[in-house]
Order: C-alpha cells, then sequence, then structure tokens
C-alpha cells in the first residue's frame, strides 16, 4: 500500500505523519474488507463485536457498560446497537430482577447461530487479509503495535 499514491500527492511526507496516515488507511481497508465479509448477514462490525463480546459471557447476562468497556471500538450508540441485535433476534434485553435500573443483555440462539456462521468465513478473510505475513512478521507487528 503505497501511502502517496492513494492520497494522490508528489510531495514528501515526513515519517510520523505518513505512518499516522499509513496506519488509518490500513484500518479502512481492513474494516472495509471484514464489513463485505459480514454484508450477506446484514450484520455490521460493531454488531459483529456486540454479539461476541455476549458470545464470551458464556450464558451470562451483561449490561450496556460492560458491552461498551469491552468494545473494540468505543462508541456511544451501544444501545441503538443493541436494539438493532434485539430486531433481529439474536439478543434479548431484560431488566434485572434485583435492581430494577439494571439492563441485562442475552445471545439468544438465533445470535449463536449466526456467530457460528460467520466464525468460519471470517477466519477466512482474516487469513487473506494476512496472507502477506509470516507468523514471525505478526510477532513482530503485535511487538510494535503494543508500543502504541
Amino acid at each position: 500500500m503505497n501511502v502517496e499514491e492513494i492520497i494522490k500527492t508528489k510531495t514528501s511526507i515526513p515519517l510520523p505523519k505518513r505512518t499516522i496516515i499509513h496506519l488509518a488507511l490500513v484500518t479502512s481497508k481492513v474494516d472495509e474488507i471484514i464489513a463485505a465479509a459480514l454484508k450477506p448477514f446484514e450484520i455490521s462490525i460493531q454488531q459483529y463485536n456486540v454479539l461476541s463480546i455476549l458470545r464470551g459471557q458464556k450464558g451470562n447476562p451483561a449490561n450496556l457498560s460492560t458491552i461498551n468497556e469491552r468494545m473494540v471500538t468505543k462508541m456511544s450508540n451501544t444501545t441503538r446497537l443493541v436494539d438493532k441485535l434485539i430486531l433481529k433476534g439474536f439478543v434479548d434485553r431484560r431488566t434485572c430482577l434485583e435492581n430494577r435500573r439494571k439492563v441485562e443483555i442475552m445471545i439468544t440462539e438465533a445470535g449463536l447461530q449466526i456467530l457460528n456462521e460467520i466464525d468460519g468465513i471470517l477466519f477466512e478473510t482474516e487469513k487473506r487479509i494476512l496472507e502477506n505475513f509470516t507468523e514471525t512478521d505478526l510477532r513482530e507487528f503485535n511487538f510494535l503495535l503494543d508500543k502504541f
């Protein structure tokens, strides 16, 4: 991925700025590829993230705060994401019996089924995205990313 070609500039970009732009472009491209893989399921990346978080609860409910804390991309519209997943039948929302002000969210069987369908496709998509990297490359890349 050549940054200068993508942003259509002939001027030299200082290395720190080029690095930030490059990171943003790669992030955008990865999101685009993953969104395309999820499109047939009519699930957004953020909705997939919510479902994955709820699956990770292993049958225990989560509240909006817990979901928001664990989101890969932090956002203020978690309620809207959950509402859309409720309409699709992938999650349920109920009021906590011990604390009526607390809302509990659980993944449904349909939500678990759609995740099982998506898992294989996303595995292949991730493999395709990273096909030019060796395991050593990926370890080194993660080490460098950890410096952030």
